[in-house]
């Protein structure tokens, strides 16, 4: 029993020397890849996902005092109109309108090594963009079927709409500004 609880306390010692070792040389340190903000309907958005639709000019933050907070709640919206988009299913956009969605995000950038720093930054590829642009067409479609009121009464009857959304809708919001943490 004895020479048992020696071949115990000499794993654990060079056990607690191999870390003490990594923790040392920063082997073992902890990095943040990336951070998630909330979940709607069962799909994450992560702070990468706020930076690309700054970054690719997708979402603005309207000069909010916290640009991540401003725009997080646009992505939140935005996934849960997608929930009720899927629920009716509007008609696919062409590849043309998504070919032409996908040139209007470029035209921001003055050249094509800025847009692939920007998805680079954000984590995505063209892929993805393309996919994010499709949901989006899909969701005006939508949009435009439901709202055919004139301006005014349009915005109004979106924003009631969504704010029933809002209230039933699965969210947990996970961001805590950073003067807060």
């Amino acid at each position: 029993m004895k020479l048992q609880i020696a071949d115990c306390r000499w794993h654990i010692g060079v056990g607690a020397t191999l870390v003490a070792a990594l923790l040392a040389t920063g082997i073992a340190r902890a990095e943040t890849i990336d951070r998630v903000l909330a979940v709607v309907a069962g799909q994450l958005i992560t702070l990468s996902d706020v930076t690309a639709a700054r970054d690719l000019g997708l979402q603005s933050a309207d000069g909010a005092a916290d640009p991540v907070r401003a725009i997080l709640t646009k992505l939140i919206d935005r996934e849960l109109v997608l929930a009720e988009v899927d629920r009716y299913a509007p008609p696919e956009p062409t590849a043309a309108a998504v070919d032409g969605e996908l040139q209007r995000v470029r035209a921001r950038f003055a050249s094509q090594a800025e847009v692939d720093a920007a998805l680079a930054r954000s984590g995505i590829d063209e892929k993805n963009l393309r996919e994010t642009l499709r949901q989006d067409l899909r969701t005006r479609a939508y949009l435009d079927q439901r709202f055919t009121a004139s301006s005014d009464r349009r915005t109004k009857a979106i924003e009631d709409w969504l704010a029933g959304l809002r209230r039933r809708g699965d969210v947990i919001d996970l961001y805590l500004p950073a003067e807060r943490k």
